[in-house]
């Protein structure tokens, strides 16, 4: 249980450093997916469904409502679909949180990529 808790936190990593660095939604689902395959290897299908608690399908549809919401956003500010928009909050003591509709469309990704590997792997597992 140890491992899979170090990969899921490790896709999220993977996730939050893609936008300056290498990593990214792709394979920080991966990853998160990765987890919960070897999740079903250890204990069944049916203990991973559980763990999840979701319907990977709606991870799927929830993901790709947050991609393209991170497009219809550049739209909105008059600018060409999927252009990266900033908001910054000041924290005090000088810090600052930068968030992005880059980061929207980031997280976006992964949900689709998680949803579409556990729907695989929940139908091929039930097979």
């Amino acid at each position: 249980m140890l491992l899979i808790t170090i990969l899921l936190l490790f896709s999220v990593f993977l996730l939050l450093r893609g936008h300056d660095l290498p990593g990214g939604g792709f394979i920080g689902g991966l990853t998160a997916a990765a987890a919960v395959a070897l999740y079903v290897l250890a204990f069944g299908a049916q203990a991973a469904n559980d763990m999840v608690r979701v319907r990977p399908r709606a991870l799927l549809g929830v993901g790709l409502t947050a991609a393209v919401a991170a497009g219809l956003i550049a739209v909105l500010f008059g600018t060409p679909f999927l252009t990266g928009h900033w908001l910054i909050i000041d924290l005090p003591g000088s810090a600052e949180v930068k968030l992005s509709t880059v980061l929207l469309f980031d997280v976006g990704v992964y949900l689709v990529v998680v949803g579409t590997v556990l729907t695989m792997l929940f139908a091929l597992e039930g097979q």
